[in-house]
């Protein structure tokens, strides 16, 4: 009788162990997702300004433009150098390059973001295998403690 209450208590704390540890990686799975979110954002971003300098490098001196101000407005504006391009380098700190430095330096950054991205999605694959895996055995610790438990019962 003894050893069957040892191994209900050992049973029941390992339960207690994996709802919390389920609960850790709920919230890992979560900010890894937010995380993705933000970069997916960003690829898209670049993308978009990558797109609009290869309709640049198609576009002559004086060439009048079209530029989105945001909520789907515009303003109509004149291309002065087509050839410059305005590139921030962060913390608000931007330099003026070249339409191919431009392009160079977004398809870097583009580059670094899917490898970012390809590893946070290796990662959150990783954390959701594990929440499975801890789901099962929780799942079957609790069914054998209630089959236990409704055997002492009877």
């Amino acid at each position: 009788m003894q050893g069957k209450r040892d191994l209900a208590a050992k049973a029941e704390e390992e339960l207690r162990r994996l709802s919390v540890e389920m609960r850790i990686l709920e919230q890992t799975a979560e900010a890894l997702q937010s995380r993705i979110s933000m970069i997916n954002a960003v690829i898209t971003d670049l993308t978009y300004a990558n797109m609009t300098l290869e309709g640049l490098e198609k576009q002559k001196e004086n060439a009048e433009l079209l530029v989105p101000i945001g909520g789907n407005s515009y303003i109509k504006a004149r291309l002065e150098t087509p050839d410059k391009v305005t590139v921030g380098i962060g913390a608000g700190v931007s330099v003026e390059k070249t339409l191919q430095e431009a392009k160079e330096i977004i398809k870097k950054r583009l580059e670094d973001l899917e490898k970012s991205r390809a590893s946070l999605q290796q990662q959150f694959s990783q954390v959701i295998d594990r929440i499975n895996e801890d789901r099962e055995r929780f799942e079957e610790l609790a069914a054998k403690l209630r089959k236990e438990s409704s055997s002492r019962n009877v």
